[in-house]
């Protein structure tokens, strides 16, 4: 291959002078050739969107997304398949990165791992890539050996492939049923394909992995309902997500959260089937002591039981007027427990 005809390796015309710049034109340069890469990314985001609508139907039936990549674009693909688990709550298998020369060349350049075809080969075997999986190679040029390797044995197999670059004459497109190409042109720092290019991937692996997991179910409304909140930022935003989702004060959505174990969507459910049962007591009245402590309850005949029981083992009756809320058989006989509001005294 031709390399010095690829534009991620051609000189930059409009940076040819930079070594003799002040520091302020230095940087305004390289953002001026950042801006480039948005319009880039617009004008692939039809092959985009196929991507994702042609990879979700897959995951569905039990398939994976395993992006394969070599240096940076490797690390972009591991870095979006890791943050898949604790921003939508799905399993770190679902979503997988794949790296030329192992998890060492996460820390430490390994560039001639790129050129290893059989490596790549060896590594979808020993994850067991399959026909229902997909196979998402990212290579800035597009001439990766690695990168061109595992989507002739994925499509062997008859797996879905999908290449990422920025190249349009890469030779790992012939192998693609999806070729996404934003076209960046020649980067700041000639061959930096770390820069420009790999902005433009990472771009394109941000639409593409929320596009499916939005498609997939994983996000309520534009909420992350799904995260795992492990830290105390993450349990003040799933807290404010209950919220907006429930209409619940803050602490009614502190303390759902806490009897759902920190689920999201557990906690939702549990405080919007409360407001269903907090319609089974509609009026009570206080009558006083006979022999049989007699009582009248009005509830909604129409709420199920199984409504209340989801709730746990606690529900809080209010007390209305003047009287007390009393226990009745009907609430009783499905084993909850109830705290009566007393506002004052019979």
């Amino acid at each position: 291959m031709d390399y010095k005809n690829i534009d991620t390796e051609r000189l930059n015309e409009n940076t040819l002078n930079i070594d003799k710049l002040e520091t302020l034109k230095i940087v305004k340069l390289i953002n001026d050739e950042d801006k480039k890469v948005a319009y880039a990314v617009e004008k692939v985001l039809p092959q985009i969107a196929e991507a994702i609508d042609s990879a979700v139907p897959l995951l569905k039936s039990g398939g994976r997304l395993i992006y394969v990549g070599a240096g940076t674009s490797g690390r972009l693909g591991i870095v979006d398949a890791a943050e898949c688990p604790p921003t939508f709550g799905v399993s770190p298998e679902l979503v997988q990165g794949i790296i030329a020369g192992g998890r060492d060349s996460m820390f430490r350049s390994s560039e001639g791992a790129e050129d290893n075809r059989e490596a790549a080969v060896a590594d979808l075997k020993n994850i067991g890539f399959g026909p229902e999986d997909i196979c998402c190679a990212i290579s800035a040029s597009g001439s990766a050996e690695y990168c061109i390797s595992a989507l002739k044995y994925a499509s062997s197999l008859g797996a879905l492939c999908i290449c990422i670059c920025c190249n349009k004459n890469a030779p790992m497109i012939q192998y693609s049923k999806i070729a996404i190409i934003p076209e960046v042109g020649p980067e700041v720092i000639a061959g930096s394909t770390r820069m420009k290019a790999g902005t433009a991937q990472k771009m394109v692996l941000n639409m593409i992995s929320t596009g499916i997991m939005i498609r997939l179910g994983r996000v309520k409304g534009n909420m992350m309902s799904y995260m795992s909140p492990v830290n105390k930022k993450l349990r003040a935003r799933a807290v404010r997500i209950i919220g907006a989702q429930t209409g619940s004060t803050e602490q009614e959505a502190k303390a759902a959260l806490e009897l759902s174990d920190g689920n999201i969507m557990e906690a939702i459910s549990r405080l919007q089937e409360q407001k269903k049962i907090s319609r089974i007591t509609q009026f009570a009245y206080y009558r006083k002591p006979k022999a049989d402590k007699a009582c009248l309850v009005r509830y909604n005949k129409n709420l199920p039981k199984a409504a209340i029981a989801a709730l746990g083992k606690l529900i809080l009756l209010p007390h209305f007027g003047f009287k007390t809320v009393i226990l009745t058989d009907i609430v009783k006989s499905l084993g909850v427990a109830v705290i009566i509001n007393r506002v004052g005294n019979p």
